[in-house]
């Protein structure tokens, strides 16, 4: 993504601004024992174990570099986190699909009965069940894409507050928040088709 020199004197300079225990130290020192680095970011979705080594490697391999250092242990362990909230987010994910099928099932369900009276009309004058369905099957599906959407708006709500106050990481691309409001939505009509299917018999 980028890259940065940074000069001697500018490495004394931020080692004194975040150092402070030791500025005092620093302040006595007769020559700066800081060497003069470039500091390379890589761009989000590149910042992986594997990544990041290769192109440490790399750099490794230009004459005028003595050492790369990157904090291997630290990059490992992200990369454990990220693996460990991954599972856990499928899992929570999971568990809300089932509880949003269960919800939207539930209100479509109290819908049919509440509309009992007028499915009999509509079935005196030759309406289908299929027919009869449709406007349940889209209300779970609009209610489905709604959810979402919700959910891609917290998700970057809690994106931006992670990346403001733990460290940087990377949101979803246009077409995994589409899929996921999809799904939502599929879900959605699943739930509806369940449910309306069931109670749909009953009236």
């Amino acid at each position: 993504q980028s890259a940065t020199y940074v000069s001697e004197d500018d490495a004394l300079a931020r080692a004194r601004a975040e150092l402070v225990e030791l500025r005092d130290v620093m302040q006595e020192l007769e020559r700066n024992p800081l060497p003069a680095s470039i500091e390379v970011k890589l761009k989000p979705g590149f910042r992986d174990t594997d990544h990041v080594s290769a192109v440490a490697d790399r750099l490794r391999g230009f004459g005028f570099v003595d050492d790369v250092r990157f904090g291997r242990d630290w990059v490992e362990k992200l990369d454990r986190l990220r693996g460990l909230a991954a599972a856990v987010g499928i899992v929570v994910g999971a568990a809300f699909a089932v509880v949003a099928i269960i919800i939207i099932g539930t209100t479509i369900r109290m819908a049919v009965l509440q509309r009992s009276r007028e499915i009999a009309i509509m079935r005196l004058v030759g309406a289908t069940d299929g027919f009869i369905r449709r406007p349940f099957l889209l209300q779970g599906a609009i209610k489905g894409l709604l959810g979402g959407a919700v959910a891609i708006g917290l998700s970057f709500a809690a994106y931006l507050l992670i990346n403001r106050y733990l460290l940087q990481s990377a949101f979803f691309t246009r077409e995994q928040a589409a899929a996921i409001v999809a799904f939502g939505a599929l879900i959605g009509l699943l739930g509806s088709a369940m449910s309306v299917g069931r109670h749909l018999k009953r009236v």
